[in-house]
């Protein structure tokens, strides 16, 4: 049986060490939270999931949901668990005051989020999707609608969807047909069938609050005509429930993984919505969901990697099996851990998850700079972080964290192909999140194609900078094993985009073409460029009381530096190539 812990030591190490949490303290917003509380809170959400939530991963995943007659049944204790995590006040943590929250930072959200996921990921599915729609109404939505509905997701009593794909409409939005004809009142009659809606039916909330994205009569060809609108399964007046919408669910898909988590078929039948936002603005809107999504996908790798490679190291240190290739050691059989090869694959997923958590979380702690700072240049430089590293932090954890579970199965044999000890539910559930809220192509598309050029380089700027005077502050002494490699692929780094910035603007297949390999070059020196802070904070700690957790960074840095970072100089040179190998053989010859 698996087992799981919340990894708050890791946790605590990055907030104050790595990324400086303390800059949140010093905004007005932000005075009031102490490192106790902190502390307090991640110790609290660690409990629930360990206890409450991670036991139920595995029975729901055997049992799945149930669709009759339009009703979707969760598995058995998901409905208690979600009220424990509602009562709690979970779903609120980070959402305002005003609206019934508790106004803490993002960044615990996204930290709840990875212990969440971790633990049991088709029960995040829920909050997950309900805190997205929450954000597009706060932001677009008209005062009826925020006092409407806002009050009530937040204390998760209702939950949330994002209705955008239908059955012959994925990213390309432009195709799509679902209707929004106005009504005298003010109100539209929704009619069309949506696809593959997480969460759009289930029994743990009393009503449902979907987000509807439609094109009105009239209304511009292409994305320029789509509108979004709040369309409830309930309609209601002040959080009383009233007559049902004409909204339902018309079956559940039957899949791979995450099958705790409802995937349904949504028909909307002139059911009642109304407007969020101005009319066709709906793209606008709709990627106010789409980017909290994303990041949110990238956290579900990680916390997917991290339990996978906790139960790896488990199974590895206790497995006796083989000798030590080092000579005798005084044992019949040795732990397979003693093994090279074992230890390259838990190092491979220890030395990706550490660094992508790091990363993960100063976008995090840069999305409430964003929305806290006082100075208007400051804000800008926060959220141009955050709007560059948003597709790596989707594509790139999620491609590694896919790996980390394959490794982690590995790492058991037999036994990690077998239902038995849960490791290969991580690799069927991780397999998803490469491919939902746009595959990892499209973000990587979107990374060359729209975050490169934005405002003249400015986006790359936020990165770039900081990298490039870490580099300048750390080229000598002890820091050389580090820094002189990280030097190494940040240059390739640059020399990409410059190539590909070149090659784009004369030919849009030329940046279509490497743009996988950029990201993935991307996501590899920002990674090393996390664990090179790590390595220099592990050496500057050294002789101190926690010296065996510090040096464990720097061993395992030395790892990332040396084996996982070179991985940077096949995507250059596969991108260097440029497009002519990828486009020359014709449809005929597949």
């Amino acid at each position: 049986m698996p087992s799981f812990k919340a990894p708050l030591e890791d946790i605590q190490f990055i907030l104050e060490e790595i990324i400086d949490f303390d800059q949140l303290k010093e905004t007005e917003k932000y005075a009031h939270i102490s490192s106790d509380l902190v502390k307090t809170v991640l110790e609290e959400a660690g409990k629930l999931c360990e206890n409450e939530i991670f036991p139920l991963n595995q029975s729901g995943d055997q049992q799945g949901c149930h669709f009759k007659e339009g009703t979707v049944t969760t598995p058995k204790g998901f409905k208690e668990a979600y009220d424990q995590f509602v009562q709690g006040g979970w779903q609120a943590l980070s959402c305002e005051e005003k609206w019934g929250g508790q106004e803490m930072p993002r960044l615990l959200d996204f930290i709840l989020s990875e212990i969440l996921c971790a633990a049991n990921l088709s029960f995040s599915m829920y909050p997950m999707l309900t805190h997205g729609a929450f954000e597009a109404i706060l932001k677009h939505g008209a005062d009826d609608l925020k006092e409407a509905y806002l009050p009530y997701l937040s204390q998760g009593k209702w939950s949330g969807t994002m209705c955008l794909t239908e059955a012959h409409c994925g990213t390309d939005l432009r195709l799509l047909r679902t209707q929004g004809v106005p009504q005298e009142d003010g109100s539209y009659h929704i009619t069309g069938s949506k696809i593959f809606i997480s969460a759009g039916e289930h029994d743990l909330t009393e009503n449902i609050i979907h987000l509807v994205i439609a094109r009105t009569p009239n209304a511009p060809e292409g994305i320029k005509g789509i509108s979004m609108f709040v369309v409830p399964k309930y309609l209601s007046e002040k959080g009383c429930i009233k007559e049902r919408n004409t909204v339902e669910c018309g079956s559940i898909e039957h899949k791979m993984g995450i099958k705790a988590s409802s995937t349904c078929v949504m028909n909307f039948q002139n059911a009642k919505g109304w407007l969020i936002g101005p009319l066709h603005h709906g793209m606008e809107c709709m990627f106010t969901m789409m980017n909290a999504a994303r990041l949110g996908v990238g956290i579900q790798g990680l916390g997917l990697a991290e339990i996978s490679y906790q139960n790896a190291v488990d199974y590895a240190k206790n497995r006796l099996q083989g000798r030590s290739l080092a000579g005798p050691t005084g044992r019949d059989v040795d732990p397979i851990i003693m093994h090279p090869d074992v230890r390259r694959m838990l190092l491979t997923m220890k030395s990706f998850i550490e660094g992508a958590r790091a990363l993960a979380y100063s976008v995090g702690l840069s999305i409430d700079l964003s929305d806290c700072l006082q100075e208007s240049q400051a804000q800008e430089k926060a959220d141009d972080y955050v709007q560059l590293l948003t597709p790596i932090i989707k594509a790139f954890l999620t491609d590694y964290a896919f790996e980390a579970t394959n490794l982690g199965m590995q790492i058991l044999g037999g036994h990690g192909y077998v239902a038995e000890y849960g490791m290969e539910q991580y690799v069927r559930d991780a397999r998803i999140a490469q491919i939902y809220e746009g595959t990892n192509g499209i973000q990587a598309l979107d990374l060359v194609g729209r975050k490169l050029g934005m405002h003249n380089g400015r986006y790359l700027r936020q990165f770039f900078h900081p990298v490039t005077e870490f580099i300048k502050q750390h080229s000598e002494g002890v820091m050389q094993e580090f820094v002189k490699p990280l030097k190494e692929k940040f240059d390739l780094l640059q020399k990409a985009t410059m190539t590909i910035a070149q090659r784009g603007l004369k030919d849009k297949e030329e940046a279509g073409a490497a743009a996988t390999d950029y990201l993935h070059l991307f996501g590899l020196v920002a990674i090393g460029y996390m664990w090179a802070q790590m390595a220099y904070k592990g050496i500057e700690k050294k002789g101190t009381q926690s010296a065996a957790f510090y040096q464990s960074k720097v061993e395992t840095a030395r790892f990332y530096i040396q084996r996982i970072l070179p991985r940077a100089q096949y995507h250059f040179d596969a991108l260097m190539a440029g497009k002519t190998s990828i486009m020359q053989l014709s449809e005929e010859n597949f």
